[in-house]
């Protein structure tokens, strides 16, 4: 049940005939425009050991040397991202951005805290999960845009070949108004491919098979429901996870009401990338959007998909040496780096026509 409560390039496509409209611009009025995000922040864990998660190397005395001075260093790089994506068309940081691998509500005090983004008021929507390394996915969001409604978590149960639980991170669903209309927001971050990509594949269409129930029922409370899915699906937008397991397309040819959008497949087609996993380039960062997000017969007097891009700037990207051009990460032969994460931020853009303003003679 829902919880109620009270690399230098900047990508960018069009896409379809019925998006070549007259660019929104964020110096004009004609459209309004808010970014929608995703960001694996690469382990935001504090210094402080719990005891019930396997933390011990972020902590001062772990393998890591994860003192406070590297912790601020870390949350302001974080924030200093956060503040960046999507302003060169809506003019200012996301109105909502999912985040993964947070270990608790404290780093993300801490993390809305810093000075890149405090004038932001970033909200909080965060659960402890069950994951044995004591990492979470959250949601911060802009109050005065996004009004949350109600939010919960659903497990993905497995087992291993000889019974044993497998604990992995939560899903967390998000139900609110992005300014006037109800949306829904599906954050993630699958099970890893430890043992192998194939062997662990069945863990991922586990979550997807998850995944679509929590989309059934949304569907008949509301069959016109506008749903963002998004995280780190740790598989690429054309494995079994994503085009079987959520029902996903990435064209608009092909799509209907049950499928998903998936513009992160014609970033993979193209040779895009957010992350680098055992020397191959992957694309495991996806925002994906149901249909009525899409819909090319409506108009723009609602929120509808207009752009959608991986945030890769310079200082996020490695420079030099055997990782050149790989993301930034934060920590390299358990020494922190000065980087920010081992994967690159995603985002799609949502516009809507403003209102006209009608003015009365004297």
């Amino acid at each position: 049940m829902f919880k109620v409560i009270p690399m230098r390039q900047f990508i960018s496509f069009l896409f379809a005939l019925f998006f070549i409209i007259q660019a929104p611009r964020s110096q004009n009025n004609q459209f309004k425009i808010r970014t929608i995000a995703f960001f694996n922040v690469e382990n935001l864990f504090d210094t402080i050991d719990n005891s019930k998660t396997f933390d011990e190397d972020f902590t001062p005395q772990g393998k890591n040397h994860y003192t406070a001075i590297v912790y601020r260093q870390k949350i302001n790089n974080i924030a200093r991202v956060i503040s960046e994506i999507g302003k060169e068309k809506a003019g200012t940081s996301p109105a909502i951005i999912a985040l993964s691998e947070i270990e608790n509500d404290t780093v993300l005090q801490d993390l809305t805290h810093t000075s890149s983004i405090k004038k932001q008021h970033y909200q909080i929507i965060h659960f402890d999960s069950p994951d044995i390394r004591g990492i979470d996915v959250a949601l911060l969001y802009k109050a005065q845009i996004f009004k949350p409604l109600e939010q919960k978590t659903t497990e993905v149960k497995l087992w291993d070949d000889s019974g044993k639980r497998i604990y992995t991170r939560d899903i967390l669903t998000v139900k609110g108004f992005l300014d006037d209309e109800m949306i829904y927001i599906i954050v993630n971050h699958w099970p890893s491919r430890r043992g192998g990509q194939l062997r662990s594949s069945a863990k991922r269409e586990k979550a997807a098979y998850v995944v679509q129930k929590i989309i059934q029922e949304i569907r008949e409370e509301e069959e016109e429901s506008k749903i963002l899915v998004m995280g780190d699906f740790n598989d690429d937008p054309v494995d079994q996870s994503i085009k079987n397991g959520l029902n996903t397309t990435g064209s608009f040819k092909d799509l209907d009401k049950n499928k998903l959008f998936n513009p992160m497949e014609v970033l993979y087609h193209k040779g895009y990338n957010t992350l680098s996993h055992r020397d191959r380039l992957n694309l495991f960062d996806q925002i994906m959007l149901s249909y009525h997000f899409i819909s090319p017969f409506k108009d723009f007097k609602s929120y509808h998909f207009y752009q959608a891009g991986i945030f890769n700037p310079d200082y996020l990207i490695t420079q030099t040496g055997k990782y050149k051009g790989y993301p930034f990460r934060s920590f390299q032969n358990n020494t922190f780096s000065g980087g920010y994460s081992d994967h690159f931020p995603v985002f799609v853009y949502l516009i809507k026509e403003r209102p006209v303003q009608i003015t009365s003679g004297n």
